[in-house]
């Protein structure tokens, strides 16, 4: 039996002014100036934790942090992190699942002028390792679940002879009370810094350090400056029509920059509140939307595609959730049609880069102007198509997106290189996405430049034969790949994710419905079966970590 909850507000209440915060310290600052009692973190809770009407006045659950609180625990920590002999610039890691505490010590990190450096749960012992010597961290926040693999990266390090003094500091994920971490329990080895200099950030400083997947070689840090996550959280407040009345979960991890730019920074900005969850569950997802007051969802295509999957516990009391929001990666036309037929919430399909600080496109919020299958219209930035040699491509056809604007990244970490290439000469992010643009300016992906398909002497966009597969009622999730074929160059192969695993999905009936979807020519030679995708910290598959399986 689900519980009905009354949002916190009223979709159309003021959202507080923001329009002087340069920074994630100033925004941090006129939040709990403007409404210091009103809640902004809540933790998912079993018995509902959600906030309570009574008359005019909101009361808070007890798990919650209001922005009050979030201001005097930043200042706190920032205390603590000058004693520590952090200075401005000095990178501090949060290698921990979601929670309020987790929330909190990214955001003070920035407002104290660290650079905040989330690490992904599913790295590799190497990758973790790497990320931790190359971003130059000095600290790492680590739960009871990862203090082990953060030890050992440390202890290969200190091996390896890198000398620079981490710190190891425990915490837990949920945790209301702050963490200590005062130098005299790291045996005096920093001394702490004077506290009469100015620490405040400028627009233009580094504020997140995010590190891409790596698929092609080692990951590439991120460099993302105030005025890039605020630009953002400005662009999503503004496409989504948000207030501060509204409130999301945040089932997405905060080491995406999905998770932390879309459902922490933006409802910082419009001063929404934020509901915690430790983790993404189709089995509790709905429940926890309905008894949370939730008014919109934030999801990814992986996640669109489990649900659909799984039951409807909780669903049938959404009457609060205005719109879902997909996003990190294009969303299979059949199931954005499926999950708004089943259940009754209008889906709005966005996409965005890491070095984008997240969104760079979006559908419009009013649905008669979305477009199924399209990632939507730029947002909040310039985005065009050119061909191989950087001339602009007209409507219809595809080459390569490129974009600028305010929320595109400072460069790559310690990469002058790469960063260099990610660029076209007159200055547009590359994006790496195939696609094109139609006559009203929609634009639409075909794939990865690195991954589309050549048979023949013809370009074959995976998504097409993707979006094919997910056609059949037996395919749960499929990516295809190009592989090695003397005859055409490279020949299809098929990797599928069953619906139903206890029920073998036959290869011939799969290649007749290719056939009959595709043609001769785009049809698999193979069908390879497998258990899941391997996918990136954005959610996006990566189809070239399948031919290793």
């Amino acid at each position: 039996m689900s519980t009905t909850v009354t949002p916190i507000a009223t979709p159309v209440a003021a959202t507080p002014a923001a329009g002087a915060a340069a920074t994630v310290r100033e925004l941090i600052d006129e939040r709990a100036a403007q409404c210091p009692a009103k809640p902004f973190l809540l933790a998912c809770r079993d018995d509902g934790g959600a906030s309570v009407e009574d008359g005019t006045e909101t009361r808070a659950p007890a798990a919650a942090l209001t922005f009050g609180e979030l201001r005097e625990h930043c200042r706190a920590l920032e205390a603590q992190f000058h004693a520590a002999g952090l200075r401005p610039g000095d990178a501090v890691s949060v290698f921990m699942g979601n929670g309020i505490q987790t929330a909190r010590l990214l955001l003070a990190a920035m407002y104290s002028g660290l650079v905040a450096n989330p690490l992904n749960l599913l790295c590799q012992p190497s990758q973790l390792r790497y990320i931790v010597e190359h971003s130059d961290t000095r600290a790492i926040f680590v739960a009871p679940d990862t203090r082990e693999a953060a030890a050992n990266a440390l202890a290969q390090l200190r091996a390896e002879g890198v000398a620079r003094e981490i710190a190891l500091i425990e915490t837990q994920a949920d945790a209301e009370a702050l963490p200590v971490f005062a130098p005299a329990e790291r045996d005096g080895a920093c001394r702490a810094l004077p506290l009469d200099r100015a620490a405040e950030p400028a627009a233009a400083d580094v504020a997140l350090l995010m590190y891409t997947s790596g698929t092609t070689g080692a990951p590439k840090g991120v460099l993302l400056t105030h005025r890039n996550l605020l630009a953002n959280a400005r662009n999503i407040t503004a496409e989504h029509r948000l207030t501060a009345g509204d409130r999301v979960l945040a089932s997405l991890p905060l080491y995406h920059i999905n998770g932390l730019v879309v459902t922490l920074l933006a409802p910082l900005y419009h001063g929404g509140s934020v509901v915690m969850a430790p983790r993404f569950s189709a089995r509790t997802f709905w429940r926890d939307a309905a008894r949370h007051g939730c008014t919109w969802i934030n999801v990814v295509p992986t996640i669109v595609a489990y649900l659909l999957n799984g039951g409807e516990e909780g669903a049938s009391d959404l009457r609060s959730l205005r719109f879902c929001r997909s996003a990190s990666a294009a969303l299979p036309a059949e199931h954005h049609r499926a999950f708004e037929a089943r259940f009754g919430i209008g889906l709005i399909e966005t996409m965005g880069l890491t070095e984008t600080a997240a969104p760079a496109f979006s559908n419009p919020y009013d649905p008669s102007r979305r477009r199924i299958g399209s990632i939507g219209l730029p947002a909040g930035c310039e985005a065009k198509v050119i061909d191989l040699n950087g001339s602009e491509c007209a409507a219809h056809a595809c080459g390569e997106i490129v974009l600028r604007g305010e929320q595109v990244m400072r460069g790559y970490y310690k990469r002058p290189e790469e960063t260099r290439a990610a660029f076209t000469a007159d200055g547009w992010l590359r994006t790496g996405d195939l696609g094109y643009r139609d006559a009203d300016g929609y634009f639409y992906i075909n794939g990865r430049a690195k991954e589309l398909i050549i048979k023949g002497g013809e370009n074959i966009a995976p998504r097409e034969i993707d979006e094919a597969l997910l056609k059949h009622p037996g395919v749960l999730e499929a990516a295809a790949v190009g592989v090695p074929d003397a005859a055409y160059g490279q020949e299809i192969v098929a990797f599928v994710v069953p619906r139903d695993r206890s029920r073998p999905l036959d290869i011939d009936e799969l290649r007749a419905h290719c056939l009959r979807e595709l043609g001769r020519y785009k049809t698999p030679k193979e069908f390879r079966f497998v258990d899941d995708l391997p996918r990136g910290p954005s959610g996006k598959v990566q189809r070239l970590k399948l031919l290793q399986t």
